[in-house]
């Protein structure tokens, strides 16, 4: 037995969710199809279960992809003030905890639920714990075999996302349903991903998992300021995930602790004031100090000798120290914990404006799985809603 619809769709998470909302809307009989238990569960736990659904300033430049320009057309037509625009009206509150990222106020779940909402009042329809098995082409759309029911539709949007945090279902079916009708993928890799360091790689800071500073992280050309996190693998916080986007194995990356407040002036006027300030009081004007200590410990200059005793040679080895320490992370912490996925469908035959493939009529991509990944920020909740609003217009 099979059920027809006017459009299927692979993946309930925030692109699929969107772009069926919108089908529905125009009258379109939709379904989406999703092997978890639950939906959209990359929103539930997003942002410590508040969700970071946008940015105010989701521009394609905060966007990486081998086609810059893709993400313009949907971004534009849908944009964040849009989506912001739909959550007042359905009276879900949010609040701003940093300049432009937007969080639930309340819990995640607000949103999955008004989606879901949403979408099931248009009549739609949603299967979870439905995997599918054989998709085949037919002149008059697809056939989608699957574990519940076999369906035929006209549309068919893939937005089952990418190969992030696979102990939530991530898988690379949407990969796999590209190739079989002839699209090209970007290789892909974990992004927004915390760093592992062995022991030699640390630089002699050890002990310190836990500790959380400000920091400046550059790697080549592109630098983060943010927060800076020891862990007991390695190395995280978001300016450890933003630049773990631009990095690859073998790279370097150099930190420096104090991007507004040069040790060197610091210590100039602790001189004059106070001459009996130590090395580790310094330290401390700049650094937590457990960080201080360990790095004066790692250098093996007495934390307790004074200032005015110091040389500038000793200066500028712990100048360096602050505001140049380069670091040659082991790895990332890889799928497991990366929040995205870099890389994925190339874009050069999918139309930016629609998300319909250019060589199979009815075929569309959203979300994650497209070559298209944003900054740490609330820019990659954007792109699911701009690309699934722009394939729901359509499908």
């Amino acid at each position: 037995m099979q059920t027809d619809f006017d459009v299927a769709i692979i993946g309930a998470g925030a692109a699929g969710l969107m772009a069926g909302i919108e089908a529905a809307k125009r009258g379109r009989r939709v379904v989406i199809i999703e092997h978890n238990p639950k939906p959209a569960e990359k929103i539930r736990i997003s942002g410590g279960g508040r969700c970071n659904f946008t940015n105010l300033d989701a521009a394609p430049k905060y966007y990486l992809s081998q086609n810059p320009h893709f993400a313009i057309s949907a971004l534009k037509r849908f944009s964040a003030h849009d989506f912001l625009i739909r959550l007042n009206q359905a009276k879900i509150e949010w609040m701003e905890k940093a300049p432009g990222q937007l969080f639930c106020r309340h819990s995640a779940l607000d949103i999955i639920n008004w989606l879901m909402s949403e979408f099931q009042s248009f009549g739609g329809q949603v299967w979870l714990l439905t995997k599918v098995t054989i998709l085949e082409k037919i002149s008059s759309g697809f056939i989608l075999r699957n574990t519940r029911q076999d369906i035929s539709c006209q549309s068919l949007i893939v937005a089952s996302g990418g190969l992030s945090i696979p102990k939530m279902g991530a898988t690379g079916l949407a990969y796999e349903i590209a190739r079989q009708f002839g699209h090209e993928l970007v290789p892909t890799r974990p992004g927004l991903v915390p760093f592992v360091m062995n022991e030699d790689s640390r630089g002699g800071l050890t002990g310190l998992a836990g500790l959380s500073t400000t920091a400046k992280v550059t790697c080549g050309d592109t630098a983060f300021t943010d927060g800076f996190l020891f862990t007991h693998r390695g190395l995280s916080g978001p300016s450890i995930l933003q630049i773990s986007s631009f990095w690859r194995e073998g790279l370097a990356i150099e930190i420096d602790f104090s991007p507004h407040q040069k040790l060197i002036d610091t210590a100039y006027q602790m001189v004059k004031l106070k001459p009996k300030s130590s090395l580790i009081g310094l330290m401390d004007t700049h650094l937590p100090h457990r960080l201080g200590l360990a790095m004066l410990e790692n250098l093996t200059i007495d934390p307790q000798k004074r200032l005015a005793e110091c040389g500038n040679k000793t200066m500028q080895i712990l100048s360096d120290r602050l505001h140049k320490l380069s670091l040659k992370p082991t790895s990332s912490e890889g799928y497991r914990t990366a929040e995205v996925t870099l890389g994925g469908i190339d874009t050069t035959t999918i139309s930016s404006k629609t998300m319909e493939s250019q060589i199979i009529s009815g075929l569309y991509f959203i979300g994650e799985c497209v070559d298209v990944t944003g900054y740490l920020g609330g820019y990659n909740f954007q792109w699911a809603w701009s690309s699934g609003w722009a394939a729901g217009q359509v499908a």
